[in-house]
């Protein structure tokens, strides 16, 4: 899995803490605490994120996805115990925007160029063509769950970075609490988790000005993620978000922020929201969120504790 949004930006209350930085999944991420990680802590973590990254990434040729994309007749493919958690979020998604948030999408990014080698550069219309001649595969027809096990009948490129990266900041959240931290925030490069008594205020970035913000949210025990299409760009109106339905980036909405119990769910709603309206997505989901669209209107919902700038 390899990621970049970060289009929120946290508004510290203090100087007194201490900060944990480092690189992970192609993306800056930050732990903030009142007291300092110790070295074992750190590696338990990194070493947590490195098996993470050796499963879900389909940007690495010796990782599980990537077996998954190679296998000519597919396969049986066993994944660890927590992706259960994963698995049924994806498939509460599928269902709640009509297959237009689905792993299955992978290849679709890829023949538009955001491939592992970067390439950046999208396959003809004939290798299109040919990549499609089976049909459109989708997470309902050609993925069988068998608990923790996907079952696949041809090769198929996952990609699980709708939820993926905010399930991560779930899974470093747990091992600081296992450790006995209570106050921390972690900023998986815009995917927010914050725990403690004292909240935080979140600036909404501007997708186009990173300089700018276009509001303010209030954020405590629970999580924030964002989501933008100028975060991963090439080409003429090619970026990273796309319908899995067409495989076509989207061209509405532009930037969304969601608030959730679980950084998992508020990062796949995040996605969600680019192609289904949040009272739809309410009847499946507890959240609140804002979106920004192409001609620069914004929408917030009743219940975001947080305010648009006009």
């Amino acid at each position: 899995m390899n990621t970049s949004d970060h289009n929120s930006h946290v508004v510290k209350n203090s100087d007194s803490n201490f900060v944990f930085t480092f690189e992970a999944i192609g993306t800056q991420w930050e732990i903030e605490t009142h007291d300092p990680l110790g070295h074992q802590l750190q590696q338990c973590i990194l070493e947590r994120i490195e098996r993470f990254d050796i499963i879900y990434s389909r940007f690495r040729p010796d990782s599980l996805v990537s077996r998954i994309a190679d296998a000519p007749k597919g396969g049986y493919f066993d994944f660890p115990g927590d992706s259960m958690t994963l698995f049924d979020l994806y498939d509460r998604l599928y269902t709640a925007t009509e297959g237009a948030v689905d792993p299955v999408v992978g290849r679709d990014l890829e023949l538009l160029g955001y491939d592992r080698t970067y390439s950046l550069t999208p396959a003809s219309p004939l290798l299109r063509a040919e990549a499609y001649i089976q049909g459109r595969a989708t997470w309902s027809k050609d993925v069988i769950r068998d608990g923790t096990s996907l079952v696949t009948r041809r090769p198929l490129m996952l990609d699980f970075g709708a939820a993926g990266k905010g399930y991560l900041v779930e899974i470093v959240s747990e091992i600081l609490r296992e450790a006995g931290f209570i106050e921390f925030i972690v900023d998986g490069s815009g995917d927010l988790c914050h725990s403690g008594e004292s909240g935080v205020q979140v600036g909404l970035e501007h997708p186009f000005d990173p300089s700018l913000v276009i509001g303010v949210a209030n954020l405590k025990n629970r999580a924030l993620c964002a989501s933008a299409v100028n975060r991963r760009t090439w080409g003429d109106g090619l970026h990273h978000v796309l319908d899995a339905r067409t495989g076509v980036p989207v061209r509405d909405v532009v930037a969304t922020w969601v608030i959730a119990d679980e950084a998992s769910t508020a990062d796949g709603l995040a996605t969600a929201l680019f192609f289904i309206n949040g009272d739809h997505l309410g009847e499946a989901f507890r959240f609140s969120y804002v979106r920004m669209f192409a001609d620069g209107r914004a929408e917030i919902s009743q219940n975001f504790d947080g305010d648009l700038f006009t």
